[in-house]
């Protein structure tokens, strides 16, 4: 099945969009860009030049996606987001003369396989967030997220952890923790966590 894209949307000549995506009205998808398999892309968002999307992710309405950022497999971006690449934003150089392409480097964010970011949030430029990671609604990201990690806040802090499911992980012993939903176990180790086999 061939993408779907609204005759509203922008999508640019060397965007690719793979089979069975579909992209809703008003988005925007720059040159280069490469959307996986089976995506939806809501109205209005914007996704930068040569940013890559995994197979199977969700980009809510009005979410801005700035280039080089990079989201994994199954990645879930609630209406409102957005991911920065700019770590010393400025309009002009000291001496008040427009900043050129070349006068800044970009950092993009990385969002790990299956991580989802709730609605109105803002993650800052260069920041991973790991595989599994659920960000609460309106957070400012500005440090790395482990792997199955729930944070929250401004700036956002690690309160907890999730598992693949997307609830909250309960206590099953030291160190240890275990899904309500499927009864998967997972084991902390120093500040991560990591599946048990």
């Amino acid at each position: 099945m061939k993408a779907s894209v609204h005759p509203t949307a922008i999508v640019e000549a060397t965007a690719v969009l793979g089979s069975g995506t579909v992209v809703w009205d008003l988005a925007c998808l720059r040159e280069g860009a490469t959307v996986g398999e089976n995506c939806v892309i809501g109205r209005a968002v914007y996704v930068d030049r040569d940013v890559q999307i995994g197979d199977g992710c969700k980009i809510q309405n009005q979410a801005l996606i700035y280039w080089p950022a990079k989201l994994g497999p199954g990645v879930f971006v609630g209406p409102g987001v957005i991911l920065t690449n700019d770590r010393t934003p400025r309009a002009v150089q000291p001496n008040l003369q427009p900043k050129q392409d070349g006068d800044w480097e970009a950092a993009g964010v990385s969002v790990g396989e299956g991580a989802s970011i709730g609605a109105g949030a803002v993650v800052v430029a260069g920041v991973t967030v790991g595989r599994w990671a659920l960000i609460g609604t309106g957070a400012v990201v500005t440090r790395d997220v482990p792997d199955y990690a729930l944070v929250i806040g401004n700036p956002a802090r690690r309160v907890g952890w999730v598992g693949p499911s997307g609830h909250r992980l309960e206590p099953d012993g030291e160190g240890c923790w275990r899904c309500p939903v499927t009864a998967a176990r997972f084991r902390e180790r120093a500040a991560d966590l990591e599946a048990v086999p």
